[in-house]
């Protein structure tokens, strides 16, 4: 046999493929070499039989040899079977974790690059082109929604809850808040940078946990309340040091959190009662981007017309560019992009790791902000945009420390 024996030392979690590949070449090859010479010989048993009784003898001598190393090889292939069995029962299971690790890592670079990519379109569209039309842009990403989820939907790729009239009357309030969230954000974009976004977005936090603590009597712990008080203290920090300050954006974006925390506290009793009122009694994560797009078009048509953007609409000469309409399809995809990544990263990992990701995720996301769209920053002001960041960061620890300790 060319092949060794494992040594001590070697690690049977470990095995080497390259020592296992060897070994059953070498069995191989004994075997097959054996057969070729009890071949050989039988064919020339005629020629062996008129020689003397000494060559029969050396004959029947090298048979035996033979006969034996090919019932070695065999012997070693059975016992080596076993070993590569359970070596191969070893792979499988180490390639399951290696694929769940992978399935994770993917799905956690999906929700970042989509979420951010997001934002910076969005920004790039109402500040680059200098897009008055946010509205617009607003009902024209979610048609796009719309069109994709139910074209998903028919080919039955995945499952949706039919829009019946009562499902519609019960969701309906909860549209309202939902678009206008999304509608004060596009017109907070276009005045203030990603990064001053992304920290004002903090605010978001305490109010939400403000109304909980009214409407739901759920306490938070002390840890949770300091890292509120920094965000506040970061969003004041960083307004007043903000060298591109715009009050008309400012004003925009502070209404944008109270309708974000609005949003967030009815959600929770909405789908409650969504769930009663639909067919199979529940209401899954597609069901409600279709419901929340669907009933945001006529409530979007309608803004439209209120705000006078068709007047801006007939007039710009962006709605004859090419790229323009490429560029505003992107911002739809993205969009829902989102909704698929999130819910495919938060299937893979969890609550926790989702929102903890969240929240570092702001920090690329206003770094690439102020490079892109080179945005005038001082020493103060990246000071009070990191010091919120990292506000979001302690947050989001510290509402994990919370959740495990309630369980």
């Amino acid at each position: 046999m060319g092949s060794r024996s494992p040594s001590l030392g070697d690690s049977l979690d470990s095995p080497d493929p390259v020592f296992e590949r060897i070994l059953i070449e070498d069995a191989t090859k004994v075997t097959r070499n054996g057969e070729r010479g009890l071949k050989f010989h039988e064919s020339n048993g005629i020629v062996e039989q008129t020689s003397s009784p000494k060559r029969r003898e050396s004959r029947d001598v090298v048979n035996r040899s033979l006969l034996t190393m090919k019932s070695f090889g065999k012997d070693e292939i059975d016992l080596e079977g076993g070993k590569l069995e359970k070596e191969r029962d070893k792979t499988i299971r180490s390639s399951r974790i290696v694929k769940m690790h992978n399935q994770a890592l993917l799905s956690g670079l999906a929700y970042c690059i989509s979420s951010c990519s997001m934002i910076l379109v969005n920004k790039f569209v109402l500040s680059s082109y200098d897009f008055n039309a946010g509205i617009t842009l607003m009902v024209y990403q979610n048609f796009i929604s719309v069109c994709i989820v139910s074209m998903l939907s028919f080919l039955g790729i995945i499952s949706t809850e039919p829009l019946t009239w009562r499902l519609i009357k019960v969701w309906l309030p909860v549209n309202f808040i939902f678009v206008g969230m999304l509608i004060t954000s596009m017109f907070s974009l276009k005045y203030i940078n990603v990064a001053m976004v992304t920290v004002l977005k903090n605010v978001t936090n305490v109010i939400t946990a403000l109304g909980e603590m009214y409407l739901f009597s759920k306490h938070h712990d002390s840890r949770v309340w300091a890292a509120l008080f920094l965000m506040i203290i970061s969003a004041i920090s960083g307004g007043i040091t903000d060298l591109s300050f715009h009050a008309v954006g400012y004003s925009w974006q502070i209404i944008n959190c109270f309708l974000t925390a609005a949003y967030s506290l009815t959600l929770r009793r909405v789908m409650d009662t969504a769930k009663q009122v639909t067919k199979s009694g529940n209401l899954n994560e597609f069901s409600m981007v279709l419901l929340n797009n669907t009933l945001s078009l006529p409530l979007g048509v309608l803004l439209i017309f209120v705000f006078n953007e068709v007047d801006y609409l007939s007039k710009t000469p962006l709605l004859r560019l090419p790229s323009f309409w490429l560029v505003m399809t992107l911002s739809g995809f993205l969009g829902l992009a989102i909704s698929f990544s999130s819910m495919w990263f938060l299937h893979q990992t969890g609550a926790t790791t989702y929102s903890l990701v969240g929240s570092l995720n702001k920090i690329p996301l206003s770094v690439a902000g102020i490079l892109l769209f080179k945005v005038p920053t001082s020493l103060e002001n990246a000071a009070s945009i990191f010091f919120g960041l990292l506000a979001g960061v302690i947050f989001a620890r510290a509402k994990m420390r919370e959740r495990s300790e309630s369980r």
